[in-house]
């Protein structure tokens, strides 16, 4: 199936439809949110996205981790911090200010690998370069964490827009991640409410009658990505997208592979122990 891309100007919006009649999903309208203000801590996230933007129900919201954070206070100044013996030697290893490597400590459950970039597991299971601690999109001299709990995060933001604008939404938070063996970023999903995070196929059959056997899709990572292309990198000033007409999709959860299911895990841990 193709699809072409049709802009609407006037709101902020592409839409992307099949060229060919699809019951499930003719077209999908994605919305960038524009017009919100720089986030502070107490901010109502949920009450600023519906002040100016309708809603409807099956519609899925997709808000940066970036504001969400700095609406909770997940930050930390970086003078407040006092770097270990093991922050100091990873900030010399490569190159880093050694209180942003200590954050970055703090906010790791597991170190996979220490170098050239420390990249490890986080409580809630989501793996990152840094812990997913950034410098970005907030004041000089501060650092982001990522939710303790992108979850719960995701199903109270759920709540809450479900009770200003009466809709059922679905909700997905997205971080900006690197990727093995390919160059460059992309969103990916690290909580999500309303939906399912696998898109399951196996059991079913292709085009030719040949039954799917491992075929999983992670179809909130690849919204999330679309997300992170309509949010931008630097200066947009769009720090959530509204899906509208995404197709119902049946699967699981089970986003993440558990430790023995990781092979790439285990080849980095069993690097970093040597």
């Amino acid at each position: 199936m193709h699809f072409f891309k049709i802009p609407d100007p006037e709101r902020n919006t592409f839409i992307w439809r099949s060229s060919e009649y699809d019951r499930a999903m003719d077209y999908i309208i994605v919305t960038g949110v524009r017009g919100l203000p720089i986030i502070h801590t107490g901010d109502n996230i949920p009450a600023l996205i519906c002040k100016d933007h309708s809603l409807e129900d099956g519609d899925i919201l997709c808000i940066a981790s970036t504001i969400y954070s700095k609406s909770k206070g997940y930050t930390r100044p970086l003078v407040s911090i006092t770097p270990g013996e093991r922050a100091q030697r990873l900030a010399r290893l490569n190159g880093e200010d050694p209180r942003f490597v200590q954050a970055v400590l703090d906010a790791s459950a597991d170190v996979i690998m220490e170098h050239p970039f420390i990249l490890s597991e986080l409580t809630c299971g989501h793996i990152g370069v840094r812990a997913g601690v950034d410098q970005s999109n907030i004041e000089d001299g501060m650092v982001i964490f990522l939710p303790p709990d992108p979850m719960k995060a995701a199903g109270e933001l759920k709540r809450e827009i479900q009770a200003i604008s009466k809709k059922d939404v679905g909700v997905i938070i997205t971080d900006t991640c690197g990727r093995s063996f390919r160059r460059g970023q992309t969103g990916n999903a690290i909580g999500w409410s309303g939906m399912q995070a696998i898109r399951d196929f196996r059991g079913d059959v292709d085009l030719f009658g040949h039954v799917l056997k491992i075929t999983e899709e992670a179809v909130v990572d690849e919204i999330a990505g679309f997300a992170n292309f309509v949010m931008g990198e630097s200066n947009n000033g769009v720090p959530a997208v509204i899906f509208r007409n995404c197709p119902r999709w049946s699967g699981h959860d089970s986003l993440y592979f558990s430790k023995d299911e990781d092979i790439t895990r285990k080849l980095l841990k069993k690097e970093l122990c040597q």
